[in-house]
């Protein structure tokens, strides 16, 4: 039986979420600099005084929205990975478009300024959640017959996810929508993959 007080935590935890999720979109429509608070309040149907209750200012708004993006795609993404039913390709394809490309035309003209804010203000929370989707590439590498190719090759998983993950990260910056970016992350997926389909002994 829930009590009175787990209620109210549960409460809590959903506003918080649905003020973090009204941040995100504020944030990408208008970027930092341009976004306010009182936008944030009103995207999230909150009087700006609760909206302070529970962050101090903008900055730590946008740590604390970027956190809460940044968790839900590395959640999505091993996800993709742990389905171990359908091919690695597959599976990669998946984690990399779940991980980078599912804002992809969806920023605002005014939201240049996001990635140097999240460099600036949460540069540390940025390297930590990419450290995590690298390691999830690697361990779905390492648990798949890649990984035999990988050790013939002189390539660490570890290495390999990095270059998945540089591919995606470059994907992400040039690619004009989601689709595009699926066609590209295909190519690159279907290339690394391609020892996976392919005869591996020839005789000379």
């Amino acid at each position: 039986m829930e009590t009175e007080g787990n209620s109210n935590i549960v409460a809590g935890d959903t506003r918080r979420e649905v003020l973090l999720d009204a941040a995100i979109g504020v944030f990408a429509r208008y970027g930092f600099r341009k976004t306010s608070m009182d936008e944030v309040a009103r995207a999230a149907g909150v009087s700006r005084q609760g909206l302070y209750l529970l962050f101090a200012d903008k900055e730590e708004l946008f740590r604390k929205a970027l956190a809460h993006k940044l968790t839900r795609q590395l959640s999505a993404a091993v996800i993709a990975l742990s389905r171990v039913g359908d091919p690695l390709e597959a599976r990669l394809i998946a984690a990399c478009d779940e991980w980078a490309g599912q804002f992809i035309g969806t920023i605002g003209a005014d939201a240049a300024d996001l990635m140097c804010a999240s460099t600036s203000l949460a540069g540390d929370t940025l390297v930590h959640y990419e450290a995590l989707f690298e390691k999830a590439l690697a361990h779905a590498i390492e648990a798949s017959p890649l990984q035999n190719f990988c050790i013939a090759a002189g390539v660490s998983p570890a290495d390999a996810a990095a270059a998945l993950h540089a591919t995606a990260r470059g994907l992400e910056q040039g690619s004009h929508s989601r689709q595009e970016f699926v066609r590209g992350m295909t190519a690159a997926a279907r290339m690394f993959c391609a020892p996976l389909n392919s005869p591996v002994s020839h005789k000379e």
